[in-house]
């Protein structure tokens, strides 16, 4: 019962310090953002956060709907 939790904490502990060598290693080191507009590649194929691009898509519908109305 005690040597499938030791392995599993083992896992987990060499998962986490793997994960955090870059922090660790490197002086003032973080992790680099997740999030999609801070992506260079993502930036040059035009893809923005999902909230920005609804926010455009929803301005461009209602300014097509006022442009209609005239």
């Amino acid at each position: 019962m005690l040597k499938p939790i030791l392995l599993a904490l083992a896992i987990v502990a060499v998962s986490i310090l793997l994960l955090s060598v870059k922090i660790l290693l490197k002086p003032k080191g973080t992790f680099s953002s997740q999030h999609v507009s801070d992506n260079p590649a993502l930036k040059k194929k035009g893809i923005h956060c999902v909230m920005k691009q609804d926010k455009e898509a929803r301005a461009a519908a209602e300014k097509k709907l006022r442009v209609d109305k005239l």
